[in-house]
């Protein structure tokens, strides 16, 4: 019988779960591609993955005419199987699961690549995942100052009242340790020439080749870090425009497995850059700790 699990699990149990898997050797890039049909309403993403004891699939429908019915633009869940016999086991909600997922999956890079000390953030967005990567910095850094940035002034000072931010500009990023892009910008936030050379900046608003938030200057100044470069290269258009406009040598990307393992380190004098684009065996890792942590089982 499948057990429907409500929810997702905790920021810390998420990024404990993310990390140990890269630690207990999982590859990120041998992973399946992400799978986009478009359909009349829009498109469907199905996302397969295995790993360990566990396979599963997310399917997610993105709609984006929903507003007008009051329905969210992005739906979706879930589908945990046994590894070993493929029985379904467990459906979790795949927004939720999303939402915890990469903001988890930063945080895991933070850790590996921010000063052990950074405490200024700088945060482009208001939404679930703005949300989201503050709560999960929070638990790898000591997050002092917050400044937010938003198109929405009314939403932006909302989001900085809940937080305990402060409403900022693009220029702030001079001053920040880390700065996190959680947007569905299509061009560049803010000039990569303002960066200290310390900052370490997240960029995960999209995974669409022809979308961005970070300019050539950001990706050329620093040290690029990926989930998988293989995904990077189809996916992430802050780094497929950085490579076109010869910002960025393909070779010289970092995969995060390896940073995670110690095997890969970034260069001392340079910002440096996480681009996560969201992978498969993310969300299976995530979904796997919750379906464990909520039920106390384990695979069939």
């Amino acid at each position: 019988m499948i057990t429907t699990v409500a929810g997702a699990p905790s920021m810390a149990v998420a990024v404990d779960a993310l990390r140990r898997s890269l630690l207990d050797g999982l590859d990120p890039e041998a992973g399946p591609a992400r799978t986009i049909v478009p359909v009349t309403a829009g498109q469907l993403l199905l996302m397969p993955a295995e790993w360990g004891a566990y396979a599963g699939v997310k399917v997610v429908a993105a709609a984006p005419g929903n507003a007008a019915h009051g329905l969210p633009r992005i739906q979706g869940n879930y589908l945990l199987l046994d590894g070993a016999t493929l029985t379904p086991v467990a459906l979790l909600d795949g927004i939720a699961l999303t939402a915890v997922r990469t903001a988890a999956v930063s945080a895991v890079a933070v850790d590996a690549l921010a000063a052990p000390d950074a405490d200024t953030l700088v945060l482009f967005g208001t939404g679930p995942q703005a949300r989201s990567h503050l709560e999960a910095l929070r638990g790898v850094r000591p997050v002092r100052e917050v400044v937010v940035v938003g198109r929405d002034p009314g939403r932006t000072r909302a989001f900085a009242e809940e937080s305990g931010a402060r409403v900022g500009s693009a220029r702030d990023v001079a001053s920040a340790d880390l700065v996190a892009c959680c947007t569905t910008a299509r061009t560049p936030l803010f000039d990569g020439s303002l960066l200290a050379a310390t900052a370490t900046v997240v960029a995960v608003g999209s995974h669409e080749p022809d979308a961005r938030e970070v300019d050539d200057t950001t990706v050329a100044r620093a040290t690029v870090v990926v989930e998988a470069v293989s995904a990077a290269l189809r996916e992430a258009g802050d780094v497929i425009q950085a490579v076109a406009a010869g910002a960025v040598d393909p070779g010289s990307l970092l995969g995060l497995a390896g940073l995670v393992r110690g095997t890969a380190r970034p260069a001392p004098d340079r910002p440096r850059l996480f681009k996560g684009v969201g992978m498969a065996w993310q969300d299976l890792v995530v979904a796997a700790a919750h379906y464990e942590a909520t039920t106390g089982r384990t695979a069939v």
